[in-house]
C-alpha cells in the first residue's frame, strides 16, 4: 500500500468489537498453526485485566495490526518457560499488575499494511507503556518461522547468529533485532505446534 494513499493512522485501545477482524487476520496468517486465532473471550479478558497493554493501529478506520500484552512477576519464571507456561494455560491468569516485565504476547500486521513501519510503531507504544509504568524491561517470545528451512544441519544458536550477520533473512527475528531487541536464549518447545520454527523461539528483551 502506497502510505500518500492514507488519510488516517490511528493508535488506539482494542475493543471487544475488533475482534471480527482480529479473527479474520489471524486465521488467514497463521493457518499452520492449530487454534491459530485467540478467542473472543481471550480478548475480552485481556482488555478486561489489562487495557492498556492491548492496542491497535487502525487506517482508515480498518484494523491494519494489533499488540497484546501482559504484566508478570518474572521471578515466577525461567527464561526457558514456554509460551504456554507464561500465559498461564493461555487463561492469562499469570497477569500480575504488581509485576517487573511487560510480556509481549502478539505482535500481529496484516499483509497488505506491512512495509510501513507499523510494527514499530507498536513496538514504540509499548516501550513508552514500560517505562511509563516503571517496568523493569519488555520481554517476549519471538518465533523463527524460517528455521524449519535449515533445521536439518543448522542448530537454532547457529540459525540465529547467521540472521544476525545477514546470511538468512528471518522476518520475525529481522524485525525485532532492527528494533533494539536482544535474544536472551532459544527455547526449545516454547510454542506448540510451530513447525515453521519445529517448535524454537527466542527469548528477547
Amino acid at each position: 500500500m502506497d502510505i500518500n494513499s492514507i488519510n488516517k493512522i490511528e493508535l488506539t485501545f482494542l475493543k471487544t468489537e475488533d475482534y471480527r477482524e482480529i479473527h479474520k487476520l489471524m486465521e488467514a496468517e497463521y493457518k499452520n498453526l492449530k487454534d491459530s486465532s485467540w478467542s473472543k473471550h481471550d480478548i475480552e479478558k485481556l482488555i478486561d485485566i489489562f487495557q492498556r497493554g492491548q492496542v491497535a493501529l487502525k487506517i482508515d478506520g480498518e484494523l491494519a495490526g494489533f499488540a497484546l500484552s501482559i504484566i508478570v512477576d518474572y521471578s515466577e519464571f525461567e527464561d526457558n518457560h514456554t509460551y504456554k507456561q507464561i500465559t498461564g494455560d493461555y487463561s492469562f491468569d499469570t497477569h500480575n499488575p504488581k509485576g517487573d516485565i511487560l510480556y509481549g504476547i502478539d505482535v500481529f500486521i496484516d499483509k497488505k499494511f506491512r512495509g510501513l513501519r507499523l510494527g514499530r510503531r507498536l513496538y514504540d507504544y509499548r516501550k513508552e507503556l514500560c517505562e511509563d509504568l516503571n517496568l523493569k524491561a519488555i520481554m517476549f517470545g519471538g518465533r523463527l518461522p524460517n528455521y524449519n528451512q535449515y533445521s536439518n544441519n543448522t542448530s537454532p544458536k547457529d540459525y540465529i547468529q547467521k540472521v544476525k550477520s545477514k546470511d538468512i533473512h528471518d522476518p520475525v527475528l529481522n524485525f525485532q533485532l532492527s528494533n533494539d531487541f536482544y535474544v536472551k536464549r532459544v527455547v526449545k518447545g516454547y510454542l506448540e505446534g510451530d513447525s515453521d520454527s519445529c517448535e524454537h523461539a527466542a527469548i528477547l528483551s
